[in-house]
């Protein structure tokens, strides 16, 4: 049986992460990328993940930020992990203090060869759209993402929803499954029953 973990993203306030904690996530994302509708501050994101159960991991999501910043905000919520959405390269993720989920938008099968470059702990695929980086709600080929696990592990996102994660589940099995847009009311919120759908 293979025991794929759930990531719920996007959280921006105690009502949602106590929703999702008690559905049974097991790790929680945060948005720390102003342009992101769901985009978070570091002193709501340290209150939320104050109130957090011990076993619920928690991931910072930063694109293009410079790694003083991602390495402050980290330190300062008390992340888990960071996870990367931007353009940053293998150097960069070295210069990161914890462990690195490397984000790639993958279109077609060609895209996943750039994972051979990177030594971080999980790769994230998500649909490729132009000047969005995650959050499209959109689902991509996900014979790509099975091809991307002789890699290291994979997370998938992109277009999940309670109607279709069995579905990916079952034919990519992966490390995670990872749902931001598939359990909202709207951008920023939650809507609980969605979570324990999901």
């Amino acid at each position: 049986m293979y025991n794929t973990k759930v990531k719920i993203c996007g959280i921006t306030n105690i009502e949602d992460a106590a929703a999702a904690v008690e559905a049974g996530v097991d790790a929680l994302g945060f948005i720390f990328y102003p342009k992101s509708p769901r985009s978070v501050d570091t002193k709501t994101a340290a209150r939320i993940i104050k109130e957090l159960p011990p076993f619920v991991l928690t991931v910072g999501v930063f694109v293009n930020e410079t790694p003083d910043v991602v390495n402050k905000v980290a330190a300062e919520c008390g992340l888990d992990r960071v996870q990367l959405h931007g353009t940053e390269g293998p150097g960069y993720c070295g210069r990161v203090n914890a462990k690195v989920i490397k984000a790639l938008r993958v279109s077609d099968i060609g895209d996943i060869n750039v994972i051979k470059e990177y030594c971080v702990s999980a790769y994230l695929l998500d649909a490729y759209q132009e000047d969005v980086h995650g959050g499209t709600g959109k689902t991509f080929d996900w014979d790509i993402a099975v091809a991307a696990k002789r890699f290291g592990n994979i997370i998938l996102s992109g277009g999940l929803t309670s109607e279709n994660v069995q579905d990916a589940i079952r034919r990519v099995k992966p490390y995670v499954v990872d749902v931001c847009t598939g359990v909202e009311l709207r951008p920023g919120k939650k809507d609980p029953e969605k979570i324990k759908q999901f």
